[in-house]
């Protein structure tokens, strides 16, 4: 079995402080939750398995009791999470009053989604206080509701990042904003990842703002548990099929869940119930099945011990795959050895709850950052006996004899910068602070002093540097322009003084051009710090920063943005591929080089004088370095938009005669 190449390795100190409870029952998270209930609307980030569904039990039950509302609406986007807002016992651990859902009032049971509107609109007129149903039942019931029937509700809506800012294409984002201007309802939305797949974001910036946010990192989550102690993030990259290479990685002594690609994409072989049939002869020879459960008894192929299998990808028998998910939101959930690997597809990710799960095997790129940060939540639950957990990337090497190549330098590019995003969101979160003379380095836990390093100084740049961070540096990732930025074909300063901050206007239109920089040098300051390496040499602190290590004492903003913050991920590949793959990458990342803007021409120019001075010519088109390339191109541009305006000049003149 071959050992992924982790891009990701963090090591974490178990305090236990994120999963003990304090008097009335509350986690940590849950703590911050609580402490602000009184918001109208509260939108709750936090990770898997940090107890959001429990925080906003203890939300809501305070406002049915202590703030005037008559009833709550649980929404999730899949029957199976409904389970997680089964009635609680409260009260015995200290709360003043427990969670009661009654039998009819838990829409998340097998059937239509549209055939139980009858029973939300029935609950809406009736005495009962609690109900849980679907996304889908929730759009059903509001076609015939008008917004004001919201009045005295309260309405959760789980794994909230299914909600869109475009109202037009997404019914549950246009239900979202008709109920918020129509009627007097008070929302808690719960999310583990604040970012969509797509472009779109979750919440126009207006809507945005009357929303009350806690936000409880992954570090804190993972730095407080008990059991778990390492988290790894890595890919192996393969060639022809993947069902030749899941052997490779497929590590048979861990809890794995693998996802097998959609048929859809280039990694599928059209055929999912085959690849099922690859995978089980990777892990060893059927011995039986059981006709309850479906799980498959596999007899390892090496050591002749039997393990469990599920199969969650055949849907030719919708009642034994139904079966087989009862079995593990059930038994399996609470059992360490009622199964070993579960084999899916499009399912066992979002709001599935195996905390024995130790590895997640995904094959093919996964183009939404929220799936990714999904399935990785699948195996960083605590659980006894589990010291670390893993997420390996299985993907297709580019092949320069198919005419998928840009799709495959593509796929590669993004899946890492993914994994780079999931290092900034794993790792400890740092403040910052303006170095304001030499000497003023105090050491304070979590701080770092950098010069010239510009201070939030609005509360709304403080709000998106507490709360929005991790959402911004995906926005940033999933745009086009800087993801083959982070491959290292545009220059650090262009990255950091064009790119980024063009993002963030088009994120925060509302913000000011000092307030621009303020949140642009958080990023690249934040980004950078995370991603270099930390030594301890006496009593001074060294960060690896472009290939040197340099005194964390003599930080300097302008030192920083002399680096590519993500730049990382051209790096991780060229350790991971052979030569011949990463020529085939850089002339793939060569040929779709990025079109200049104006801004980006000129923001080169004075950067391109320096080398002409420095190196006495001009910079050569055709030269290795891609840093004189990228200025021979800038140079090109300009020249080109300069003959350009002086065409216009003349035509001008000479229609006007001026």
């Amino acid at each position: 079995m071959s050992k992924p190449i982790n891009v990701v390795d963090v090591t974490y100190a178990r305090t236990g402080a994120s999963v003990h409870t304090d008097a009335m029952g509350m986690r940590e998270m849950q703590q911050r939750v609580f402490a602000k209930r009184d918001a109208r609307h509260l939108l709750v980030k936090a990770p898997p398995a940090s107890g959001k569904s429990r925080a906003l039990m203890f939300v809501a039950l305070d406002k049915l009791y202590n703030q005037g509302r008559k009833k709550v609406i649980v929404a999730v986007p899949e029957r199976s999470i409904g389970a997680s807002f089964a009635s609680t016992k409260l009260t015995s651990q200290g709360f003043f009053a427990d969670w009661e859902i009654k039998d009819e009032h838990s829409l998340c049971d097998p059937g239509s989604s549209q055939g139980k509107v009858g029973a939300f609109i029935k609950f809406l007129d009736g005495p009962d206080a609690v109900l849980v149903c679907t996304h889908a039942t929730l759009r059903f019931a509001f076609e015939k509701l008008a917004p004001e029937a919201f009045n005295g509700t309260v309405l959760a809506i789980d794994e909230f990042h299914h909600v869109s800012a475009d109202t037009e294409a997404n019914r549950l984002g246009a239900l979202l904003r008709d109920v918020m201007n129509g009627s007097d309802v008070h929302i808690v939305a719960m999310t583990g990842s604040y970012f969509r797949g797509d472009s779109v974001p979750v919440l126009s910036a207006e809507d945005e703002a009357q929303f009350t946010p806690v936000a409880f990192n992954y570090y804190d989550q993972l730095n407080g548990y008990e059991y778990l102690h390492s988290l790894g993030i890595g890919h192996h990259f393969y060639q022809g099929r993947y069902t030749d290479a899941i052997g490779e990685v497929l590590d048979l002594d861990k809890k794995t869940i693998v996802h097998i690609p959609n048929v859809n994409s280039g990694e599928s072989t059209k055929d999912k119930i085959e690849e099922v049939g690859f995978i089980i002869d990777a892990i060893g020879h059927v011995e039986s099945t059981d006709p309850v459960t479906g799980i498959i008894s596999i007899r390892h192929k090496d050591t002749g011990e039997i393990l469990r299998v599920a199969d969650l990808v055949d849907d030719t028998d919708q009642k034994k795959r139904a079966d087989t998910l009862h079995y593990l939101t059930g038994v399996a959930s609470k059992e360490r050895e009622a199964v070993d690997i579960i084999i899916a597809l499009g399912m066992a990710k979002e709001g599935f709850d195996w905390p024995f799960a130790e590895h997640a095997l995904t094959v093919g790129y996964r183009a939404s950052l929220t799936e990714v940060i999904q399935i990785i939540g699948r195996v960083t639950r605590d659980s006894p006996g589990k010291e670390h957990a893993q997420f390996t990337n299985l993907i297709a090497e580019p092949d320069a004899s198919q005419g998928e190549v840009k799709v495959s330098v593509n796929n590669m590019l993004k899946a890492i910068t993914a994994s780079l995003l999931m290092e900034q969101v794993l790792a400890q979160n740092f403040t910052f602070k303006t170095k304001k003379f030499d000497g003023d380095d105090a050491k304070i836990p979590g701080q770092l002093k950098i010069k010239g390093f510009k201070e939030p100084s609005t509360e709304r740049v403080k709000q998106i540097v507490e709360t929005d961070l991790n959402d911004l540096k995906a926005t940033i990732l999933q745009d086009d322009t800087f993801a083959r930025a982070a491959a290292g074909s545009i220059d650090a300063e262009t990255a950091n003084k064009v790119l980024i901050p063009k993002i963030i206007r088009e994120k925060y239109p509302d913000l000011t051009d000092s307030q621009v920089e303020e949140v642009r040098q958080q990023v690249v300051v934040d980004s950078v710090i995370k991603n270099g390496e930390v030594r301890e040499v006496g009593d001074k602190r060294f960060i690896k920063m472009a290939e040197r290590f340099v005194n964390i004492d003599e930080l300097t903003i302008n030192l920083i943005d002399s680096v590519n913050p993500f730049q990382r991920a051209f790096e991780v590949m060229s350790k991971s591929v052979t030569p011949s793959v990463l020529r085939i990458i850089q002339d793939q990342i060569t040929a779709t080089r990025v079109e200049f803007t104006e801004e980006e021409a000129l923001a080169l120019v004075p950067r391109i004088k320096n080398w002409i001075k420095v190196n006495g010519r001009r910079p050569d088109a055709r030269a290795e370095d891609p840093a004189e390339k990228r200025y021979a191109d800038a140079l090109l541009w300009l020249q080109r938009a300069k003959q350009k305006l002086e065409a216009q000049k003349r035509a001008t003149e000479m229609v006007t005669g001026e």
